[in-house]
C-alpha cells in the first residue's frame, strides 16, 4: 500500500527558513519592525483560517455565534472569533468520541502520519493532542531554538525528567533536542521511570550539563544529590524549567550555581514563550504564536503590564488540530520595559497561576502558586507546599496551607510572611522534609499539586 511518511508530507528546508534557528534565528528578529512581524502573522492568520473553517468543531463554535467566513479579513478581526478552552474540547470529545470533532485527518492514501498523546487525565478522562507532521516538527523546533538561544550546544549533554508515557511532554522534548541541539540526549523520566537516586547518579556517571523539566522535582534531586555526596563529581551548568513565580535564585544555589532559565507553553500548543540569554522576561515566539493577554471576568484584551488570561493562537497549526483563540487560564503580564537582546518580539513575565485555579477568599483573589515565590529562599524550608481550602457549617471559606519544615521554623512568623504575601489570613501548618508529597504527587506528576479544594463546588 502507498501512503507518505511523515518527512515526505512536508518540506523541511523550508520550514527551517520560514523558522530559522541558531544564529539565524538571531540575525533575522533583532533586524525586524513590528510592522514587518505582523505582517508575517496576518499571511500566516488567513491560511490557518481556511484551515479552521475546514474543521467541525470550529463550523459549530463559529456558527453559534452567528460568524461568517467573510468576517474575518485579517488578524485584526481576531477578537471578533469566541475563545474556547478545555471544558470545549472534552465536551467535543464526550459529543463525538473517541477523539473528538476538533482534529482535521484526512482519510485514504493521501492521509498524512498523525502523532497521538493525551493529556494527564489526572482531573478526569484525559484529553486527545493530535499533532500532523509539520505542526509536530515545528513544535520540536521551537524548543529546540530556544533552547540553542539560552546557550545549550553540541558539546552538552541533557538529562530530561519529563514525564512519558500518554503524555506529550518527554517526548517531544527528546525530539527538539536531539533534531536541533546536537546535544547527547538522557531520557530519565521521573522519579517512578528512574528513581531519584538513579538519576543523580547518571547525572554524574555521564557528564550531564543541562537538566530540563519541571522545576519543583529538580529541586527535590539537588537534595539527593546532596545526600549522595556526589556534586563532586556532577557538572551541572544548566537548568531549564518553568519557573513560574518562584525565585530562581534557590533553585541555583541548590545546584550549586547553576544557572535556571525559564519557558512557557501547554500541551495543545507546544512552547509559546521562553528566556533569552539575559534571562529577563520570556520572550513570546511571536512568528509561530500569536498571543492575546484577555481581562479573565470580561474577556477584553488587558494593557500592557495588566495581568489576564493567556489566548494562544497557533499560527503554524493548519494540519492536524488548528488551535485558534485557545484559553490556557494561564495568567500573566506584558512586560512594558526594553529588552536587552533587541528581539523584536514582546515579552511576558511568565505564568503567575491559574485562572480556572485561583480561589476568592472574603473577596481577594488568590493563586496557590503564589505561595512558592512567597517562601522561597528560606533555609528552613524545602519549599514544598500544599494548600486545602474549606468551608465551614456557616459558609465561610478558609485557606489551610501545609508547609515543609527542615527544623527551627517559627509558624507565627510564617503566617504573618503569607498574610503579607497573599493579603489576607491563612491558617499555617507545619510538617517534615517529604511529609506532602503524597499530597502534591511531586514523585509522579509532572506538575504537582498545589491545591486541594474541600468545597465540593
Amino acid at each position: 500500500m502507498s501512503f507518505p511518511s511523515y518527512f515526505e508530507t512536508f518540506d523541511a528546508k523550508a520550514m527551517l527558513e520560514q523558522y530559522p534557528v541558531g544564529d539565524e534565528f538571531v540575525r533575522r528578529y533583532t533586524n525586524m519592525s513590528r510592522d514587518e512581524l505582523y505582517a508575517i502573522q496576518n499571511k500566516q492568520f488567513l491560511k490557518l483560517m481556511q484551515r479552521g473553517w475546514q474543521i467541525p468543531f470550529y463550523q459549530r463554535l463559529w456558527g453559534a455565534k452567528g460568524i461568517e467566513a467573510g468576517d474575518i479579513s485579517g488578524l485584526h478581526d481576531i477578537s471578533k472569533l469566541p475563545v474556547y478552552d478545555k471544558s470545549d474540547l472534552m465536551a467535543s470529545v464526550q459529543q463525538f468520541p473517541p477523539y473528538g470533532d476538533f482534529d482535521g485527518r484526512a482519510k485514504g492514501n493521501d492521509a498524512a502520519p498523525v502523532i497521538f498523546h493525551t493529556t494527564s487525565g489526572t482531573t478526569g478522562r484525559p484529553q486527545p493532542l493530535m499533532f500532523g507532521p509539520k505542526g509536530r516538527e515545528i513544535t520540536n523546533l521551537l524548543v529546540g531554538r530556544m533552547y540553542r538561544w539560552m546557550g545549550l550546544g553540541r558539546d552538552d549533554v541533557v538529562q530530561s525528567v519529563y514525564g512519558h508515557g500518554m503524555i506529550n511532554g518527554g517526548h517531544y522534548i527528546r525530539e527538539s533536542v536531539t533534531h536541533y541541539t546536537n546535544s547527547l540526549f538522557l531520557s530519565a523520566g521521573t522519579g517512578i521511570e528512574t528513581r531519584s537516586m538513579n538519576q543523580v547518579n547518571l547525572m554524574a556517571d555521564f557528564g550531564v550539563t543541562c537538566m530540563v523539566g519541571f522545576v519543583d522535582y529538580i529541586r527535590k534531586l539537588a537534595d539527593v544529590a546532596e545526600a549522595e555526596k556526589l556534586f563532586d563529581r556532577i557538572k551541572l551548568k544548566m537548568i531549564i524549567g518553568h519557573l513560574g513565580t518562584e525565585d530562581r535564585a534557590a533553585t541555583e544555589a541548590a545546584w550549586h550555581g547553576a544557572k535556571a532559565y525559564d519557558w512557557y507553553g501547554v500541551g495543545d500548543t507546544g512552547s509559546i514563550a521562553g528566556e533569552g540569554p539575559d534571562r529577563n522576561g520570556l520572550y513570546v515566539w511571536e512568528d509561530a504564536q500569536f498571543l492575546e493577554i484577555l481581562d479573565v471576568d470580561s474577556g477584553a484584551a488587558v494593557s500592557a503590564g495588566q495581568t489576564g488570561d493567556m489566548v494562544v493562537t497557533c499560527l503554524f497549526k493548519d494540519d492536524i488540530a488548528p488551535c485558534i483563540r485557545f484559553n490556557t487560564h494561564d495568567i500573566t503580564e506584558e512586560r512594558t520595559d526594553n529588552n536587552d537582546t533587541g528581539m523584536v518580539f514582546k515579552r511576558i513575565s511568565g505564568f503567575k497561576g491559574r485562572s480556572d485555579n485561583m480561589v476568592k477568599l472574603r473577596g481577594i483573589n488568590i493563586f496557590p502558586h503564589a505561595i512558592g515565590s512567597i517562601i522561597e529562599g528560606r533555609s528552613d524550608l524545602t519549599g514544598e507546599y500544599i494548600c486545602r481550602v474549606t468551608r465551614d457549617a456557616a459558609g465561610r471559606d478558609d485557606m489551610h496551607v501545609t508547609l515543609e519544615s527542615k527544623g527551627g521554623s517559627n509558624k507565627a512568623q510564617l503566617s504573618d510572611l503569607l498574610r503579607k504575601g497573599l493579603g489576607i489570613e491563612v491558617s499555617v501548618n507545619m510538617v517534615g522534609a517529604g511529609e506532602t508529597a503524597a499530597d502534591t504527587q511531586i514523585d509522579t506528576r509532572q506538575k504537582p499539586i498545589r491545591l486541594i479544594d474541600e468545597r465540593g463546588l
